[in-house]
């Protein structure tokens, strides 16, 4: 029988932390892989970084020591689920769509590292929502009301 794939988002945030224990308690029970990836951006990409000198390796770099230490202080030691790393380059939402081809399932936390910290749904999470070729599911994050709060 093929293995089972589960895609996790990680951005370091407590949002993909969740993402992530959801998804190894998923994997326990239906004895899948992880694919843990978290996904870095060029500053080029958004138009240059105006005569700044950056080396992207050492971004690329801390993208995988985020991740590794993600899935460090996130998996518990005596779980058999395998958790493969992958770090890519890339628009996030794409990347993890990307990765989601062939997988059964795609994991996201409803809100991650984003500027808009209050929003319900984060752009990532809405996008993967929308472009995934698998099912998707969406962590909601702690205490976060359920769109039928406000009209009660």
């Amino acid at each position: 029988m093929a293995t089972r794939r589960i895609i996790v988002g990680i951005d370091g945030s407590e949002g993909s932390r969740r993402a992530l224990r959801w998804a190894i308690g998923e994997a326990e029970r239906s004895d899948a892989l992880i694919e843990a990836v978290t996904v870095w951006q060029s500053p080029f990409a958004f138009g240059g970084t105006f005569g700044v000198h950056v080396d992207e390796r050492n971004i690329e770099e801390a993208a995988r020591k985020r991740l590794a230490a993600t899935i460090a202080d996130t998996a518990d030691d005596s779980s058999a689920v395998r958790i493969e790393q992958v770090v890519a380059e890339g628009d996030p939402a794409w990347v993890l769509c990307h990765r989601a081809s062939g997988a059964d399932l795609l994991v996201v936390g409803s809100v991650g590292h984003s500027p808009f910290a209050g929003a319900a749904l984060g752009s990532v999470s809405t996008r993967c929502g929308q472009c995934s070729p698998c099912p998707v599911v969406i962590v909601p994050k702690v205490g976060q009301a359920s769109p039928d709060a406000a009209h009660q």
